[in-house]
């Protein structure tokens, strides 16, 4: 029975990219909950601070985890070592070479080798994510194609869409703190993955399919796949909101971690679907 049940809601989708399902969707969560937790203890016991600076330098991090997602779809990893580039288990992936980079960098600064060890673990994660978008673009021109024109129509929705929110969040809402850049960033990263959704459901010549529980169920209520956008704006002006009080109450370094949580949740998969349109894979 519960054989049965492992293989049904979490052996079988991963290995035949089957669509989430509700179980394994929460069950994802409380593992990304966990996750950020223990990573925060992780973090305050290797006494590395967690403030602004620090998700800055991450989020080269969370763009090279939607960039390993496409190397999964491409299916050059094979279907043994390209079960670690799907959720869970890149996660953990992440985690592992991330982890060593930034105590190592942490470890030479002090030791006073280095200086600015964040920034220098940015820039890490930065060069590793130029290294994976080079190799999906010659994959892309030696295997399949490059159409740029999906990724400019794409980042064109995605920033329309980003302003007109910040605009009713700053004019309408009165929320003047939205200007912090952290929080336009998860407006950014939500409505890039809402564009990139919509678009390769409803515009693009490849039948693209959402493989999210609530985002299909509304999909197939709508017959439209710009309900994303809707949907997302349930989840992020709340979100904000719950944000800022605890920011106002507990301005602690968990608190940047759970924004940066809402922001990969967001930025990564926008980035793999709109690199998987552009690559036709």
């Amino acid at each position: 029975m519960i054989r049965e049940f492992i293989y049904k809601y979490y052996i079988d989708p991963i290995t035949y990219g089957q669509p989430y399902t509700l179980v394994d969707t929460l069950t994802y969560a409380g593992i990304l909950i966990i996750c950020v937790w223990l990573i925060y203890r992780w973090l305050c016991r290797s006494r590395i601070q967690v403030d602004r600076e620090f998700v800055y330098a991450l989020i080269p991090w969370v763009i090279w985890g939607g960039l390993l997602r496409v190397v999964e779809d491409t299916g050059v990893a094979g279907s043994g070592w390209g079960i670690l580039l799907t959720t869970p288990f890149i996660f953990f992936l992440i985690f592992a070479v991330a982890a060593p980079a930034l105590w190592g960098l942490w470890f030479l600064e002090t030791r006073q080798i280095i200086t600015g060890f964040k920034r220098a673990f940015g820039a890490v994660g930065g060069v590793i994510s130029l290294g994976t978008l080079i190799f999906l673009l010659w994959y892309g021109v030696t295997t399949t194609r490059v159409d740029l024109m999906v990724a400019v129509t794409i980042l064109s929705m995605a920033a329309v869409s980003t302003g007109i929110v910040y605009g009713l969040l700053i004019y309408v809402f009165r929320w003047e703190y939205v200007s912090d850049r952290l929080y336009q960033l998860l407006i950014l990263g939500h409505m890039l993955d809402a564009s990139a959704t919509s678009y390769g459901i409803d515009l693009h010549s490849i039948p693209y399919v959402e493989q999210h529980v609530v985002g299909s169920s509304l999909i197939g209520m709508t017959g439209t796949a710009f309900v994303m956008f809707p949907l997302k704006l349930l989840v992020i002006i709340p979100g904000i909101w719950i944000l800022e009080q605890y920011r106002r109450s507990d301005d602690s370094g968990i608190w940047y971690l759970i924004l940066l949580a809402m922001i990969m949740v967001g930025m990564a998969p926008g980035i793999r679907d709109m690199l998987r349109m552009v690559l036709y894979v």
